[in-house]
């Protein structure tokens, strides 16, 4: 059993690694990363910014096992948000294969993260937020 630990406390680790990378390019390529921001959207550019520190903030939460339940429900939640309203339509209104290609793309990766999210916080059972007696 102690293996198993070893492994899925690794796996986090490299998940939590992933998601600091993704922040730092929100900081470093904020320009690059603005026309995925709904144009109905108020705020354009600090949207990438808020975004970025919020997946600085889950990874840091993720490496240091502080608040991982609340965080991988927040980011659960964030990255639904982000499939329904950018990459859906995305995907949905590209004229270009490629582009379309490159929309599902982001759809199954956002799915997959956001399953392993749901995963961390199912086992985060030392944190406080508990929707059940018996979780």
């Amino acid at each position: 059993m102690k293996h198993y630990h070893i492994i899925s406390r690794f796996a986090i680790y490299i998940l939590s690694v992933v998601l600091i990378i993704f922040g730092v390019f929100h900081f470093l390529y904020p320009r690059d990363l603005l026309v995925y921001v709904p144009l109905s959207l108020v705020g354009g550019i600090t949207w990438a910014y808020i975004v970025g520190s919020a997946f600085i903030l889950v990874g840091l939460s993720f490496l240091t096992n502080q608040f991982v339940k609340i965080t991988s429900y927040l980011l659960v939640v964030m990255l639904i948000i982000f499939i329904v309203t950018i990459h859906l339509p995305n995907y949905l209104n590209a004229g270009d294969k490629e582009m379309r290609q490159m929309a599902l793309i982001n759809i199954l990766k956002d799915t997959a993260i956001a399953g392993f999210a749901l995963h961390i916080a199912a086992g985060a059972h030392h944190q406080h937020l508990h929707f059940e007696e018996n979780d």
